[in-house]
C-alpha cells in the first residue's frame, strides 16, 4: 500500500528506521529500549571491568554514570515511561549494581545478593528512571524556549487532525511530563520555563 505526501507516492510500513531508532506505527518503544539495552548489559560482563578488585568502587560507580547510562538512555528524552518501561530500566540498572558492589555476607557465613533498597542507598535514591525524567524535563524546558520557527517547536505545537482509537488512549510524551510536573507542585511551568538558571533548579 501507499501513502501520498506532498504528490510524492511511499511505500506504507508497519516500521521504520530513522537516525539508527526503530519508529513504529503504535509509537511503542518496549522492543527498541530492550535492543538498546542488552549490549550494555552484556559489554560489563564481557570486559570484567566492574567486578575487578582491582578498581574501587566508587571509580566504578563513576565509570558507569559516564559510559553505560548515557548510551543506555540515549534519546530518552523523548519516551513515555509506561510502567513496564520503567521496571525493565531497574532491573538493568540493578544488575550492574550487584555487579558492582558483589554480594551481602550474613551472619552464618553464605552469602546473598542485594536487595533493591540496598542498591538504593549508595546511589542516594538517584536511579536511572530519575535521571531520565530530569532529562526529558530539561527537554521540555528547551522546547519551550524555542522560537515558532524551529522544527521542534513546530511538530511539538503540532495537533493531529486524525481522532484517537476507541478504548483507553495511550499517554502522551506531555500528559507523562506534565504528571511529573503535578507530582513536583511545580505550577505556572510554562512560564517558568523561560527562566533557564530557575528552570534548572527546579529539575535539579
Amino acid at each position: 500500500m501507499e501513502i501520498e505526501i506532498e504528490g510524492m507516492k511511499r511505500e506504507k510500513v508497519s516500521k521504520t528506521k530513522y537516525l539508527g531508532t526503530t519508529v513504529t506505527m503504535d509509537n511503542l518503544i518496549e522492543e527498541e529500549i530492550k535492543k538498546d539495552l542488552q549490549p550494555v548489559i552484556e559489554a560489563p560482563s564481557r570486559t570484567k571491568t566492574l567486578q575487578s578488585k582491582l578498581i574501587s568502587k566508587k571509580t566504578k560507580m563513576k565509570l558507569s554514570k559516564a559510559l553505560i547510562r548515557p548510551v543506555a538512555v540515549y534519546g530518552s528524552e523523548c519516551w513515555v515511561l509506561t510502567e513496564n518501561i520503567q521496571q525493565k530500566l531497574l532491573v538493568f540498572e540493578r544488575k550492574l549494581l550487584r555487579r558492582i558492589f558483589g554480594p551481602t555476607q550474613k551472619a552464618s557465613g553464605e552469602w546473598r545478593l542485594k536487595t533493591n533498597e540496598e542498591l538504593e542507598k549508595p546511589i542516594n535514591n538517584e536511579n536511572i528512571v530519575r535521571y531520565i525524567k530530569h532529562k526529558r524535563l530539561s527537554w521540555l524546558g528547551h522546547v519551550e524556549r524555542m522560537s515558532n520557527e524551529k522544527v521542534a517547536k513546530t511538530i511539538y505545537k503540532w495537533k493531529p487532525y486524525a481522532t484517537r482509537p476507541k478504548g483507553r488512549p495511550r499517554v502522551r510524551w506531555e500528559d507523562d511530563v506534565r504528571n511529573d510536573l503535578k507530582k513536583m507542585r511545580v505550577t505556572n511551568w510554562k512560564q517558568r520555563t523561560q527562566e533557564r538558571k530557575q528552570w534548572k533548579e527546579i529539575i535539579e
